[in-house]
C-alpha cells in the first residue's frame, strides 16, 4: 500500500500545467427562485454577467482554489471562498441571492454566511453541506450521516451502522427528504421503521448542497422529532459530457456519467451513477468490517432535468439499492456484530425510489412546486438455530421469519410567493399512501417441532396527510420573524396533530446574531410497532398498539453566532425538549419507546399506551474555520442530559444519554506546482461518553434459550466511552494535456486500534455474556478519475 501511495505522489512532478477550467451556474432570487439577469460574477481576475435566464459562464479559470464574488444592485453580495477547480470536471455553482432590506431611502447591507441554510424559512439549528464536505473529512466513508456526526449535538458511536443520535433523541426521529419529498431509508441493510443502515446508498458524486436540521424545524417539515436530512440531487452538466470513475474500499466501484440532453443550451441535462461493493476485498486483506460474513450491495441513482418551457420545468429522478448478507454460524465468532455462532441467518433488503418534480411560475413573484414519487422496499430475514453444543453444525431448525414489503405513493405540492423584500410565504400539502405487507413468525426458545407464533401480520393501506403554512417577515433591518403551522392526520387510527412553529433572528453589531426558536413537533411510531400483536417473551396477545397516537415534543432553542472575519465563526446553542405522549406499558414498568431505534428490531411489546414522557436538554459550542488559505478547522462540543419516565414514573437516563461529545477536525493542503495539484492531510479526533444499557438477566436467558433483559434495572449500567482517531492523506493531480484529473486518498480509521465496546450480549452457544467491540483499525482507500 505504501508503494502505491508513493507512486501516485511522484506523478505530481509530471502533472504541472497551464490547464484551465470553466465555472458556470445559475443565479436566482433566493426567495422567489426566479433568475436574476445582470448579476456580476468574478473569479481569478475574470468577470462575466448573467443572461436573461440567470446563467453565467467563466472560462479559462486557473486550476486550484478560487474565490467567486457575486454582486447585483438591490441584493446582498455573495462571496464563495476556496472553490476547488480541477482539470477533470467543470464546476457548476448555482446560487440564490437575498434581496436587501429597503425602507424609505435607507439600504441595509449584510454579508452572506457560508454554511447558512439554503431554505430561508429554516432559522436556527440548521447548516448546509456539500459533496466536498462529505469527502473531505477523515473517517467519513463518503457517507452524509458520518459527516453530520461531526456537528454539535450529533452522535454516531456505532461503527457498524450509520444511525445518528441528535440531542438525545432516538435515530428513528430522523426524516429523510430527497428533492423535496420524504424518501425511504436510503441505506443498505436497513429494516422497516429505521432511518440508518450498515452502508449508505447515497452516492456523494450525485449530491448537491443540502440542508441538515437538528431542532425546531420550519413548518414545512413534519413527522420528525430529531433531525431532517433535506437532500438535493444535483443536475448534470448541461453543456459538456463528463465521466467520473471511483474505487473505494468501503463503498465500492462506481461510475458516474452526465451531460446535456440536447444542443439547445436550455439547461436540459442527465446524470446517472452506479456502484458495486467490494467489501470482500477488505475481508481478504484481513480487515475487520464488523462481521466475518461477506456483505454484498449495489446501488444506482439518476437525475434528468428538462429545459424551462411553457409548461414549466420538469425533473425525473430515482435511486435504489440491493443488499444481502449470509451470516453462517460456523464462520462467525463471539465478536460478530450481527449474529451468533450457533445460528445461521440470511438477510436481504432492497429499495427503489422514483420521482417527478415540476416547477411552474405564477407571474413574476410566485411559483408552485409539485413532486410525485413511488417507493418500494423489501426486507427479508430468516434465522435458523442449531442445537447446543456447536460444533457439530447439524439438525438446524427454522426459528424466525420476517418479511416486510412496502409500496408507497407520495405527493407534495406548495406555492411560494415573495411579496416584496420584507414579506414572503409558502403553503402546501402532502400525502403518503403506504401499502404494507408484513409477516413475522417466531419460535425463539421453543422446541424445534413447536408451531410458530405470529408476531406481526398485516396487509393493507394506510395514509398520512400533512399540510403547512409559513411566513417570513423582516420587521426591521435587524429583526426577522419566521413562523407558521403544520398539521398531520393518520388514517390507521384517525389521530391528528396541529403544530405551531415560530423563530426570531436578531442581528447585533460586529457580525453577531441571536436566534430564538420554538416548535411543537409530532411523529408516528415506527411502523412495526403498530402491528405488533404478540409479546414473544410472555405470549400475551393484544392488538392495541394500532391505536397509538403521535409522540410529541416541544422544542425551545436559543442560539448565538458570531462571524470572526470571512473565515471563522463561533456558534453556541442551548436547547430544551419536552417529549410527551410517548408509548409505554400499561402496567408499571421502566419501558419507554424513546429507547428504541438503534438496532435492526423494535421491542416486541404489545398493548402500549401514550402516557410516557422525556426531556432532552443541553448546550453546544462550535468553533469553525472554513477552508481558506489552505486549511480548515472544526471543533464541536456537546454537553447534554437525556432522560425519560416510563409508566412507573421513575426518571431514568435514556439509551442515548451520552452526556458529552467532543469532535476535533482539521486539514491542510500543500500545493504541488502552480496549477492545482495538491497534497492533503486531514485528521479527526472523536470522544463520546459511554451509553446507558439495560443489563442482561443471564439466569433467565439460559432458562429460556434467548436473551432476556433485566427489566427491573432499565438503563442502569453504563458502558465505557468511545474514542477514535482518524487520519487521511491525499493527492490531487490535474492533467496538463486534457480534461483529466485524479484524486487518491488513504484514510486510516481508528489508527490507535482502540477497542470501543459496542454491546454486551447473551451468547447462546456459551450461555454467558460476550463483549462485542466496534471495528478496529481500518485502512480505507479512494481513487477517483474525472474526465
Amino acid at each position: 500500500m505504501r508503494s502505491i501511495f508513493t507512486s501516485v505522489l511522484l506523478l505530481a512532478v509530471f502533472c504541472a500545467s497551464a490547464q484551465t477550467q470553466t465555472i458556470k451556474g445559475v443565479v436566482t432570487d433566493k426567495t422567489s427562485e426566479k433568475p436574476l439577469a445582470g448579476v456580476t460574477v468574478q473569479a481569478a481576475g475574470l468577470t462575466t454577467i448573467t443572461d436573461s435566464l440567470g446563467r453565467y459562464t467563466l472560462k479559462n479559470v486557473p486550476l486550484g482554489r478560487q474565490q467567486l464574488a457575486y454582486s447585483y444592485a438591490g441584493y446582498q453580495p455573495a462571496l464563495i471562498p476556496e472553490v476547488l477547480v480541477t482539470s477533470g470536471k467543470e464546476v457548476i455553482l448555482d446560487l440564490g441571492l437575498e434581496q436587501k432590506y429597503i425602507t424609505l431611502d435607507v439600504t441595509v447591507k449584510a454579508s452572506p454566511k457560508k454554511g447558512a441554510p439554503l431554505n430561508e424559512f429554516a432559522a436556527g439549528s440548521t447548516t448546509s453541506f456539500n459533496m466536498e464536505d462529505v469527502t473531505r473529512f477523515a473517517g467519513g466513508r463518503n457517507d452524509p450521516s458520518k459527516l453530520v456526526s461531526n456537528y454539535a449535538g450529533v452522535v454516531a458511536d456505532n461503527d457498524g451502522r450509520n444511525d445518528i443520535v441528535v440531542r438525545g433523541n432516538s435515530p428513528t426521529g430522523v426524516l429523510w427528504r430527497i428533492n423535496g419529498i420524504a424518501s425511504p431509508n436510503p441505506n443498505h441493510f436497513s429494516t422497516l421503521g429505521t432511518t440508518g443502515g450498515a452502508v449508505s446508498a447515497l452516492n456523494t458524486n450525485a449530491l448537491k448542497t443540502s440542508d441538515f436540521l437538528t431542532g425546531a424545524f420550519a413548518p414545512e417539515y413534519g413527522n420528525a422529532l430529531a433531525a431532517v436530512f433535506d437532500i438535493e440531487l444535483r443536475g448534470g452538466n448541461s453543456s459538456r459530457h463528463e465521466e467520473t470513475f471511483q474505487l473505494n474500499l468501503f463503498s465500492g466501484l462506481e461510475a458516474t456519467v452526465e451531460g446535456p440532453l440536447n444542443h439547445k443550451d436550455n439547461g436540459a441535462a442527465y446524470l446517472a451513477s452506479y456502484r458495486y461493493s467490494f467489501a470482500e476485498i477488505a475481508q481478504s486483506l484481513g480487515i475487520n468490517i464488523g462481521t466475518q460474513a461477506v456483505p454484498h450491495y449495489q446501488d444506482w441513482v439518476f437525475h434528468i432535468t428538462t429545459g424551462k418551457g411553457r409548461l414549466g420545468r420538469f425533473s425525473f429522478f430515482g435511486m435504489g439499492g440491493l443488499s444481502r448478507i449470509d451470516l453462517i454460524g460456523s464462520k462467525l465468532d463471539s465478536t460478530d456484530f450481527y449474529s451468533q455462532t450457533d445460528q445461521d441467518a440470511y438477510d436481504k433488503s432492497n429499495f427503489s425510489f422514483f420521482g417527478i418534480r415540476h416547477t411552474l411560475d405564477l407571474g413574476q413573484r410566485a411559483y408552485i412546486k409539485t413532486v410525485l414519487s413511488y417507493a418500494h422496499t423489501l426486507d427479508l430475514y430468516d434465522q435458523y438455530q442449531y442445537p447446543d453444543p456447536v460444533p457439530p453444525y447439524k439438525d438446524r431448525w427454522w426459528e424466525v421469519h420476517s418479511g416486510d414489503t412496502t409500496n408507497t405513493f407520495r405527493f407534495s405540492s406548495f406555492v411560494n410567493e415573495k411579496y416584496n423584500s420584507r414579506f414572503s410565504y409558502r403553503a402546501g400539502v402532502s400525502g403518503d399512501v403506504l401499502g404494507l405487507k408484513m409477516l413475522v413468525l417466531d419460535k425463539t426458545g421453543l422446541p424445534p417441532a413447536a408451531p410458530f407464533d405470529t408476531v406481526n401480520s398485516y396487509r393493507g393501506t394506510t395514509f398520512l396527510g400533512q399540510a403547512f403554512a409559513e411566513v417570513r417577515y423582516r420587521l426591521s433591518e435587524d429583526l426577522t420573524f419566521t413562523g407558521g403551522l403544520h398539521g398531520q392526520w393518520y388514517s390507521l387510527n384517525s389521530n391528528t396533530a396541529i403544530e405551531p412553529r415560530v423563530s426570531w433572528a436578531y442581528r447585533l453589531p460586529a457580525r453577531q446574531t441571536l436566534t430564538l426558536s420554538y416548535g411543537l413537533h409530532s411523529q408516528l411510531q415506527p411502523t412495526p410497532v403498530y402491528f405488533q400483536t404478540i409479546d414473544i417473551q410472555t405470549g400475551a396477545r393484544d392488538p392495541g398498539n394500532r391505536s397509538l397516537g403521535f409522540t410529541r415534543a416541544h422544542h425551545v432553542i436559543l442560539g448565538y453566532e458570531r462571524r470572526l472575519g470571512a473565515d471563522w465563526r463561533v456558534k453556541a446553542e442551548a436547547y430544551y425538549q419536552y417529549l410527551f405522549d410517548v408509548p409505554v406499558e400499561k402496567s408499571s414498568s421502566g419501558f419507554s419507546l424513546l429507547n428504541a431505534g438503534a438496532d435492526f428490531t423494535f421491542p416486541p411489546l404489545v398493548g402500549l399506551v401514550n402516557k410516557g414522557s422525556g426531556t432532552n436538554k443541553g448546550v453546544e459550542l462550535t468553533l469553525e474555520k472554513f477552508m481558506s488559505h489552505g486549511y480548515y478547522l472544526l471543533l464541536t462540543t456537546s454537553l447534554f442530559d437525556s432522560r425519560y419516565k416510563g409508566s412507573d414514573g421513575v426518571s431514568r437516563n435514556t439509551a442515548f444519554d451520552y452526556k458529552t461529545v467532543v469532535n476535533l477536525l482539521g486539514g491542510r493542503e500543500w500545493p504541488l506546482g502552480k496549477h492545482g495539484n495538491a497534497f492533503t492531510v486531514d485528521a479527526r479526533l472523536s470522544t463520546v461518553g459511554g451509553r446507558y444499557t439495560t443489563p442482561v438477566n443471564v439466569a433467565q436467558s439460559r432458562a429460556k434459550g434467548f436473551e432476556v433483559l433485566d427489566t427491573l434495572a432499565y438503563d442502569s449500567e453504563r458502558l465505557s466511552g468511545y474514542f477514535r482517531l482518524d487520519t487521511k492523506f491525499g493527492i490531487r493531480l490535474n492533467s496538463g494535456h486534457r480534461h483529466f484529473s485524479q484524486t487518491f486518498y488513504l484514510d486510516l480509521q481508528n489508527v490507535t486500534n482502540h477497542k470501543n465496546i459496542f454491546v454486551e450480549q447473551y451468547n447462546h452457544a456459551t450461555g454467558n455474556l460476550s463483549s462485542v467491540y466496534q471495528i478496529g483499525f481500518f485502512p480505507d482507500i479512494l481513487y477517483r478519475i474525472q474526465l
